[in-house]
């Protein structure tokens, strides 16, 4: 997950849909952020990824003047996208089913991403995702992953098994397809080879293991995790699990090795920390957190150890921000935030040049 965009984290962030309109008081400048640029413009736009080249961002959008209806994948030049309300990109997915979690292949000719098409070209129907007040994320048992060229044609089908398969990323030696997958009885993290073949389950505790990230040398993998304990949660998870739901609302970040081994927890923060990516320097990692907030969709980038120590406030603006990934060269960063959105509920991608 990778949120409203319904993927997670896929799912696009159901608490940013439900944003209210953004204080007027000062924030704290936000120093790690220089020449932040706008790249979308209205509707709901999330995890946008970066193409190997630093030229191209992948993104999922349910923008309705874009002839959309859900979510579907887009990809943009960066630097035609800039500060351009009039910028149409590509659309990817072919605008049938939902679709979610897109990532460039190592050619940058190509991108991968999962759909619901395979039952159907509709959009599937959303179930209630409040309850006994509880956000819920939806988890399509319809999701199978895609490889499509940058105009959207060609397409090739990945998986093939039983149930939910999203949330696919890329390793940067080439050679692995990270991803999410149901198909064990319980969300966790698979791998398997750029063809779809050779699938191993990396990760078996129980919960939710999704929006998962290599390091920027391939050895490392940090992702979000829920772990339920007590009787009544696991309770809880599984019989929602059944309803192909899930609750986000407390989740923390871990990392482990490639292969799944020496896993290790890196936040006890609480409530819902997510959207994780390693720093260029393989040692710090950005995430997603509304830990500090009192209304529960107040989420902000944050920076910390990998051993759990140094963390940092990176966002400031607005009640949402998420999905900050860096690009390949390590200079810029992309994010979603719902800054600068005419107090709507738009959330749309920005850019903007690092300084450590």
């Amino acid at each position: 997950m990778r949120p409203f965009i319904y993927g997670l984290f896929c799912f696009f962030s159901v608490f940013a849909a439900q944003a209210q309109p953004q204080a007027t008081t000062t924030p704290a400048p936000e120093k790690h952020l220089r020449n932040i640029q706008q790249l979308t413009f209205g509707g709901d736009n999330a995890e946008a990824y970066w193409s190997p080249d630093s030229k191209w961002l992948t993104f999922q959008s349910n923008y309705a003047k874009w002839g959309v209806k859900c979510d579907q994948i887009f990809a943009m030049k960066v630097k035609k996208a800039a500060n351009n309300p009039t910028y149409m990109p590509q659309i990817i997915s072919g605008g049938k089913g939902r679709t979610t979690c897109s990532f460039f292949m190592p050619d940058g000719k190509h991108i991968i991403y999962a759909s619901t098409v395979s039952a159907g070209d509709t959009c599937p129907a959303v179930p209630n995702l409040r309850r006994d007040g509880k956000y819920l994320w939806p988890v399509y048992s319809s999701y199978d992953i895609y490889v499509s060229d940058l105009k959207g044609k060609n397409t090739k089908r990945l998986t093939n098994s039983p149930g939910y398969d999203a949330e696919a990323v890329l390793s940067p030696k080439g050679d692995k397809i990270l991803f999410t997958s149901d198909r064990s009885g319980d969300l966790e993290l698979w791998t398997m080879n750029l063809d779809g073949s050779n699938p191993k389950q990396i990760t078996n505790a129980l919960g939710y293991d999704g929006g998962a990230f290599f390091s920027k040398d391939g050895t490392k993998i940090v992702y979000r995790a829920s772990r339920p304990k007590t009787e009544a949660e696991i309770k809880e998870y599984k019989d929602l699990l059944k309803e192909g739901l899930v609750a986000p609302v407390a989740m923390e970040i871990f990392v482990c090795n490639a292969d799944g081994s020496n896993v290790h927890q890196v936040t006890n923060l609480g409530k819902a920390n997510w959207a994780p990516f390693f720093h260029p320097d393989g040692k710090r990692i950005m995430f997603s957190s509304n830990h500090q907030s009192k209304r529960g969709y107040d989420f902000h980038l944050y920076l910390i150890n990998e051993d759990g120590t140094g963390l940092e406030q990176i966002t400031t603006e607005s009640i949402f921000n998420s999905f900050a990934m860096f690009s390949p060269d390590g200079k810029k960063i992309a994010f979603s935030s719902n800054r600068n959105n005419g107090n709507t509920r738009d959330t749309n991608v920005f850019m903007a040049d690092w300084v450590d």
